[in-house]
């Protein structure tokens, strides 16, 4: 029997590496493509590819990709221009070079910041309504990908998740890194409500959703589904590791801010009878464990 072949956009990111280890256990041809060649995987052709510029692209349309996930994204979300060439023109780029023809599910990776400040818990219903450059380029994709490929796309809106692999200006490993140094470091009031999911979780969904015998296409929210204070994250890690100084209120939030922002999660849960299985406990510990081996 032929096997499904699986093609990773941002396949050496935070997301795709982790959900790349994963899969490798699994019987699939894999591929995934960056702008870099870091993190590479054995058992996964790697292509190192700019998607923003058409000629690169066309690579792709040599191959018969049966399944697409899209974690393209840009880690400055203050750069309007580079927000929309990456998310946008990337993606349209990446759709013309695709052959259509053995595709049978493309995952979009959008973002909670295409509702903007709509009031949490946050339901797929509810329209969209970005106000940041970031989440109105996510927005535009979904919309984009969804009209081109109708019932063979899947959007998942993710909140937060955390894990190994995460660049050190994410909130929890900059928080471990400041603490396993014994660090006095800045951070708000951390009064705002965010979800947590563990990356696992989140890679295991996707298994779970390639496996999918039904056509799963639609928009789904991705997260725990139970908000909890910042500030009770950044303390329980300082408490792990019993080292830290967190200077809370030394940063004022932003103006824009959202105090608070998670998900309505019973969608995903009865489409694919998946339900996060790491409490933030012991996601957090995983967590502090990776990095002290890895980069601390």
């Amino acid at each position: 029997m032929k096997k499904d072949s699986i093609l990773v956009i941002g396949g050496t990111g935070f997301l795709g590496i982790n959900l790349l280890n994963n899969l490798s256990s699994k019987n699939y041809n894999l591929y995934s493509l960056s702008k870099s060649k870091k993190n590479n995987l054995r058992k996964v052709k790697h292509f190192k590819c700019d998607l923003t510029k058409k000629n690169q692209a066309k690579i792709l349309s040599n191959y018969e990709f049966n399944y697409v996930i899209n974690f393209l994204g840009n880690i400055d979300h203050k750069d309007k221009k580079q927000n929309f060439q990456v998310h946008l023109a990337g993606l349209k780029n990446l759709y013309k070079a695709l052959n259509k023809n053995y595709l049978n599910l493309f995952i979009q990776i959008g973002s909670c910041l295409e509702y903007g400040k709509l009031k949490s818990p946050q339901k797929e219903k509810i329209k969209p309504n970005p106000f940041s450059t970031y989440g109105t380029a996510k927005y535009l994709a979904s919309k984009f990908i969804k009209k081109k490929l109708r019932s063979k796309s899947l959007i998942l809106r993710l909140y937060q998740v955390y894990g190994p692999h995460q660049k050190n200006d994410r909130l929890v490993p900059y928080v471990i890194k400041s603490c396993k140094k014994d660090f006095s470091f800045k951070c708000t009031e951390g009064k705002q409500n965010r979800d947590f999911l563990y990356v696992d979780d989140f890679t295991n969904l996707i298994i779970k959703i390639l496996k999918h015998k039904k056509n799963p296409s639609g928009i789904y929210n991705i997260g725990y589904g139970r908000p909890k204070k910042v500030k009770n994250i950044i303390n329980k890690i300082s408490n792990y590791i019993g080292k830290g100084k967190p200077q809370f209120g030394a940063i004022k939030m932003r103006k824009d801010e959202i105090e608070s922002l998670y998900p309505d999660i019973s969608k995903v849960k009865k489409k694919f009878k998946w339900r996060p299985k790491t409490d933030i406990d012991t996601g957090l510990i995983k967590t502090i464990k990776y990095y002290e081996k890895k980069i601390i």
